[in-house]
């Protein structure tokens, strides 16, 4: 019965955070802020994990090539679809979940506790609204270009590893890339940005939002939004893909 009981809360809480802002300005001002906090400080983390991500995957592959049969450009190949496929939309929205995620639950928890959001309701402005949609909007908006540079990024480092290591040529590693290339696929990661996005902005709100205590029930609330927003995007992943590539 909490479970239904939470994903009844939950659902009456999407109701009230899609209700037309107030005040525009506001509003716009409220969805920049969200993406510098929620994207372009979580550019850095990404580039970094895609990048070395990249490079242990081209270099891994190289590695486990030993028949002289089989083409090397399958590195280059191997290493483009991993990060297309499941590293770029997937893992880094796990990363994010957990960095973004305990953030969101932490703020919108501790104006929760000390009252703050009490206040918000007492002078007329729907708090849920006020706090939550701009980081649906900031995230939902800016999270497939994170993904897109993560594509990127990774399949440069594997490209950098070859270079480094000279486990293989880099003619082979490019012609591997290019090898069938299937925009779709890139539809298909972006697709699911877009759903993870959503996932790691109303978990983590709904968990701060309905906190109740003091600073160790925020606490306990991050770690159980990280927690359950990664579920979330596991299963999702789970039935995306059984959708859209089957």
């Amino acid at each position: 019965m909490t479970y239904i009981k939470s994903i009844g809360a939950y659902a009456i809480m999407l109701t009230s955070v899609f209700r037309r802002p107030q005040k525009r300005q506001i509003f716009r001002e409220a969805v920049f802020k969200e993406i510098d906090d929620l994207g372009i400080k979580s550019i850095g983390i990404v580039a970094f994990i895609s990048f070395f991500i990249g490079g242990v995957v081209a270099i891994q592959t190289a590695l486990n090539l030993e028949d002289p049969m089989i083409p090397k450009d399958l590195i280059g190949f191997a290493t483009k679809r991993s990060m297309i496929l499941e590293f770029s939309s997937t893992f880094v929205m796990v990363i994010l979940a957990g960095k973004v995620g305990s953030y969101i639950t932490s703020s919108i928890g501790a104006m929760r506790v000390s009252e703050q959001i009490d206040a918000l309701e007492v002078m007329g402005i729907n708090s849920l609204n006020y706090l939550v949609l701009p980081k649906i909007i900031a995230t939902v908006l800016f999270y497939p270009f994170i993904v897109l540079l993560a594509m990127t990024l990774g399949i440069f480092g594997g490209w950098v590893a070859g270079v480094v290591t000279g486990l293989f040529e880099q003619q082979d590693y490019v012609s591997g890339i290019r090898i069938d290339f299937d925009p779709s696929l890139i539809q298909y990661s972006l697709i699911k940005s877009v759903v993870f996005a959503f996932l790691i902005a109303t978990i983590p709100s709904y968990f701060g939002y309905y906190v109740k205590g003091g600073s160790l029930e925020v606490g306990r609330a991050s770690t159980n939004a990280v927690v359950w927003t990664i579920v979330m995007i596991i299963i999702s992943n789970y039935f995306l893909t059984q959708m859209l590539l089957s």
